[in-house]
């Protein structure tokens, strides 16, 4: 091919030089060749890429259609239910909705409901109309601790930092919450300009990193957390144990996207890379933790303080329960990250193969809380590819109390998943920190949107509910829930994940599920030894 292209390139430059001196059009012509000329003969006698040296000029074909292929494959290849990683069918009612533009769906179901995995909920023949169910109800947030409880909304923004996403992304968001009075959760980036100027309802998250509230050796830092806390749109305090996208990893902020702005307002270094710490410093073992759970809801003058976490091992999350009941401090809300969940960046290994989805979370730690009695003090929010009233119904069954969406946000701003969260280069100027993308964000427009997005999503619950005969919140339940879990076989949620007796894991005879986790849990270390012991000595019976 390097021989050929010597001899073609030679021969069309010297035709077109002596073409370009008769006609002064085959001059343009003698340009372009000869570019593409010197591309040949760079990519030659580079020594990166082997399909240039062996094929010059056209291997570059392959990178200009591998760049087109995630438009390609949305926008002409995928079905309405086979995108990913999140399919054409929920973004299209995430954009209607946002519109409020017609989001019904003509000639039946798209989906394959023989399919294993198929999930439907029961309607009742003694349906109400939706007009005469009571309005969904707001939630209060705050144990018998909490002094200053926040009234929720069902459903509010889950967290995404200022530096994954733009300050105008960040202050559409808020302005939303606040015209649709729900609220906004800030990420571990901690709380930014952009974040006040819509008087939106904050949860600030505070992850490993400590941003907003650390000091100059990156630890926590009392007095800072309380220079910020006491602002009023702050109204939950969230401690980032994990999340979905990357749990045990700690969060990734590239280089191109830490801002002098951004770097200032986590106390960091501009165009620096940043890897939070997978772990806190604050704390070292589950009964720390409380201490410092305690610690935050005192410097926070009795505000709710809740902890976020993907579960990994379950007998940790025991570990926590135990941890709970030896201190007597709880926290006021527990978030449950899946491990399906994430809307920035994280390897893949971590976003594809570590930490529980979301539904067997949120039942395992439902059910915990149950059995060590702590359940009534402390509410539930679930969180992960969340977008439709459907969504929000199925983790409420499983034992959720409110639910955040990230994407579904996200969705409602614009985004049109280009899948460029890593490279700030988002063309909708939402997950970018360039200015030339993010100026064209108009923010009005968008908090319209976001509200516009959470009010029609919440109507469609409460028609669901309508649907199903339920007229108060509080009847709803896992045997409202069915899933297909083979050809020939259907079952409810409340077979598939069986309930706990309240206080049934306080004392033996423990439930029969559970007693693995139960016996390695420690409310004194997080990772448990006890597996180890086990497996030598069943290789020792073995042997």
């Amino acid at each position: 091919m390097r021989k050929h292209f010597y001899i073609v390139s030679t021969v069309a430059l010297l035709i077109l030089l002596l073409l370009s001196t008769l006609w002064p059009l085959f001059t343009w012509l003698f340009l372009v060749v000869l570019f593409l000329t010197l591309l040949g003969y760079y990519d030659i006698f580079q020594t990166r890429h082997t399909l240039w040296r062996n094929f010059p000029v056209i291997a570059h074909i392959r990178w200009l259609l591998e760049g087109m292929r995630v438009p390609i494959q949305q926008y002409f290849v995928e079905s309405d239910t086979g995108g990913a990683p999140t399919n054409r069918m929920f973004r299209s009612v995430v954009y209607q909705r946002a519109k409020r533009e017609l989001d019904t769906l003509p000639l039946g179901t798209r989906v394959d409901v023989y399919r294993t995995g198929y999930e439907w909920m029961d309607h009742s023949l003694g349906a109400t109309p939706t007009a005469e169910n009571h309005a969904l109800p707001r939630i209060m947030i705050g144990g018998p601790e909490c002094t200053q409880p926040y009234s929720s909304s069902l459903l509010n923004i889950s967290a995404m930092s200022f530096g994954a996403l733009s300050s105008n992304a960040i202050e559409a968001l808020n302005r939303g919450a606040q015209a649709g009075q729900f609220a906004h959760n800030t990420g571990e980036g901690s709380i930014s300009p952009a974040h006040r100027r819509g008087h939106g309802a904050l949860i600030w998250q505070i992850g490993t990193g400590y941003f907003g509230c650390r000091d100059n050796n990156g630890r926590f830092s009392p007095e800072k957390f309380q220079e910020h806390v006491q602002d009023d749109p702050v109204k939950m305090i969230e401690i980032k144990l994990s999340q979905g996208a990357k749990p045990g990893h700690g969060g990734i902020l590239p280089a191109e996207k830490n801002t002098p702005e951004i770097a200032a307002i986590r106390g960091l270094r501009a165009f620096e890379r940043v890897d939070s710490p997978a772990t806190h410093t604050a704390f070292s073992n589950p009964i720390e933790m409380m201490h410092f759970i305690q610690q935050l809801r005192e410097l926070a003058r009795g505000k709710p303080v809740g902890i976020k976490l993907c579960l990994g091992r379950r007998s940790e999350f025991v570990g926590l329960c135990k941890a709970m009941v030896l201190t007597g401090v709880k926290p006021d809300f527990i978030t449950v990250d899946g491990g399906e969940g994430g809307t920035g960046a994280a390897p893949l290994e971590f976003s594809n193969s570590v930490g529980f989805p979301l539904r067997e979370g949120l039942a395992f730690i439902a059910d915990c809380l149950t059995g060590f009695g702590l359940r009534n003090d402390i509410r539930i929010i679930a969180s992960g590819k969340i977008l439709t009233g459907f969504h929000i119904i199925k983790n409420l069954a499983l034992g959720a109390d409110i639910c955040q969406s990230a994407r579904g946000m996200m969705m409602a701003l614009g985004c049109i998943q280009a899948l460029q969260c890593n490279k700030n280069t988002c063309p909708t100027g939402i997950a970018t920190q360039d200015p030339e993308l993010s100026k064209s964000l108009n923010i009005e427009d968008k908090a319209q949107r976001v509200a516009n997005y959470h009010a029609e999503t919440l109507k469609s619950v409460q028609e669901l509910l309508a649907a199903a005969g339920i007229q108060h919140l509080e009847a709803l339940n896992r045997s409202h829930i069915h899933r297909r879990i083979s050809a020939t076989t259907i079952a409810r949620y409340d077979e598939i994940y069986p309930y706990v007796e309240k206080g049934s894991m306080l004392a033996p005879p423990y439930p029969e599920r559970y007693r693995m986790a139960l016996s390695e849990g420690s409310a004194e270390y997080f990772v448990s030894k006890t597996p180890t012991v086990q497996v030598e000595d069943a290789l020792k019976q073995t042997s």
